[in-house]
């Protein structure tokens, strides 16, 4: 038993020394004051999830929102176009069949 607390007490490391490193003088900058910022939200990257903070029932118009009414104008547009051009060849061609 003696053997070994004498082992243990010899393999015991002095502490080590602290090198001091000499300091270069800085210059000392105007006080700055922190400003809180509030936090950036996450930029979409590909194949990682993305959190959004609106919630989806939301009734707040986004961006995107006038973007799907300003489509959807353009398809509606079209496609009363489309009708009138059928119902003026159907106008022509009517008294040919009668």
């Amino acid at each position: 038993m003696r053997d070994y607390m004498a082992t243990k007490q010899a393999t015991k490391k002095a502490p080590a020394k602290k090198t001091t490193s000499k300091s270069v003088a800085t210059k000392k900058s105007a006080a700055t004051r922190k400003v809180a910022t509030a936090k950036k939200p996450e930029g979409m990257k590909s194949f990682r999830v993305y959190k959004s903070d609106v919630p989806f029932t939301s009734l707040k118009p986004t961006r995107q929102t006038f973007y799907w009414i300003i489509i959807i104008g353009l398809i509606t547009v079209a496609q009363l176009l489309i009708l009138k051009i059928q119902l003026d060849i159907m106008e022509l061609t009517q008294p040919i069949y009668m």
